[in-house]
């Protein structure tokens, strides 16, 4: 009997292979119907919505109450403190970095960037919010609304408040906990319901995106999405590769491998907020806290934006190159301050980098108009930098984990 079960197990196809497989046939697929990506948006995109919709459905929820479980098992509202500083400090040092590698392979490679005229080129820019607005936008005004939005920032102050609320009730509250660890439990298993979905969800947004992008449109900025590109791999490589290793004590290739079945969703999808549950399952399987990294995850898919960083600064130089305009030192700090700042509060959303990089050119002087010279083939560099943007929050969920676990020993000692 156990020989047989451990057959069927042995027999069973991985999620990440199953994702993988899915990613190929929908690339296969995509070329085969290039002609035809009026019948894949209508027809075939409709059920990786569906799909997407149902991972959204349940991202509050399991925000909401993983958050609140978290806190509760910390029993600490210092440590939560602790948490969300040593997070804060790791994203942006991240950001930071990132905005500043694509910066210098922006400059390295921009004499083989393709020349595009800029006449009579026009962008109507969606409206980006001041930073006041983004501060006031954090705190939410109605229970339910931020979690029918996905608003993160939104569900963590409401599970940061509620949490700490059922701590400071004493014996009162301990009440509530087995409530909120059940609530997060049915959620959990509703997500991995959800999630085994996956490899279909995967095939149907990718087919459109591959038929509507064919190779034609990608040709005149092979070279623009190929130095963003490098970009995303020497991040991840380097800069995600030394944190994992020397902070958070795991093999570089172990992190990846375990990363994969979220790095596959990410890059088909182009949502981080989309991939949260299964970047949360991807995580606590390579060892992570489970309590932190249902901290650090959703922050990470508001405001950790790696990818999206890298992408302004190559973009930015590619604009600028097509207007004739060199960029100064100074005008590139302002590129790597902005970027890093407006990386707040900027929705896990595909599309959403393209309202970051108007703000960047705004910063230095840069026509926004010229986002129109890559606004054609955003949904390529977004699939690649929302694929950076999540393995970075992983990577954080692992460094922090390994850091609040030292400091936990220590005490013990």
């Amino acid at each position: 009997m156990k020989t047989k079960k451990n057959n069927e197990e042995k027999k069973k196809i991985s999620l990440a292979l199953q994702i993988f497989i899915a990613l190929v046939l929908g690339i296969i697929a995509g070329l085969i119907l290039q002609g035809n990506a009026e019948f894949t948006i209508k027809y075939i995109k409709p059920f990786g919505t569906i799909f997407l919709n149902l991972v959204k459905f349940i991202v509050g929820p399991i925000v909401l109450f993983s958050i609140m479980a978290g806190i509760l098992s910390l029993k600490d509202i210092k440590k939560v403190g602790m948490i969300g500083g040593t997070t804060l400090v790791y994203y942006f040092c991240t950001t930071a970095i990132a905005i500043t590698l694509g910066l210098i392979f922006g400059n390295v490679f921009k004499g083989f960037f393709p020349s595009i005229a800029t006449a009579d080129l026009s962008y109507e820019v969606s409206s980006s919010s001041s930073f006041m607005d983004v501060i006031v936008n954090i705190f939410p005004s109605n229970f339910l609304a931020p979690i029918s939005e996905a608003n993160m920032l939104q569900v963590i102050v409401m599970a940061l408040l509620l949490g700490f609320s059922i701590i400071l009730l004493g014996p009162k509250g301990e009440r509530a906990i087995p409530t909120v660890n059940l609530l997060n439990d049915i959620f959990m298993r509703c997500m991995e319901l959800i999630l085994k979905l996956s490899p279909i969800g995967v095939f149907c947004l990718l087919v459109p995106v591959v038929a509507e992008n064919g190779a034609s449109i990608i040709g005149s900025l092979a070279m623009v999405l190929l130095v963003a590109y490098i970009c995303y791999i020497v991040h991840a490589v380097v800069v995600y590769s030394i944190a994992v290793f020397s902070i958070g004590k795991i093999n570089p290739l172990k992190f990846f491998k375990g990363m994969l079945p979220a790095i596959m969703f990410a890059f088909s999808s182009a949502s981080s907020v989309g991939t949260l549950p299964l970047n949360l399952e991807c995580t606590e399987k390579l060892g992570a806290s489970k309590e932190i990294s249902s901290f650090v995850l959703p922050l990470g898919a508001t405001i950790n934006m790696d990818g999206t960083a890298i992408y302004q600064g190559v973009c930015a130089i590619f604009i600028a190159s097509c207007y004739g305009i060199d960029l100064s030192f100074s005008q590139m700090i302002t590129i790597v301050l902005t970027a890093t700042l407006a990386s707040i509060g900027t929705a896990g959303v595909p599309g959403a980098g393209m309202v970051m990089l108007a703000m960047v050119l705004k910063s230095v002087g840069l026509p926004v108009d010229g986002i129109a010279l890559v606004a054609g083939v955003d949904r390529i560099f977004d699939m690649g930098r929302t694929t950076l943007n999540i393995t970075g929050d992983a990577s954080c969920a692992i460094v922090v984990s390994s850091l609040i676990g030292k400091k936990k020993k220590k005490v013990i000692k």
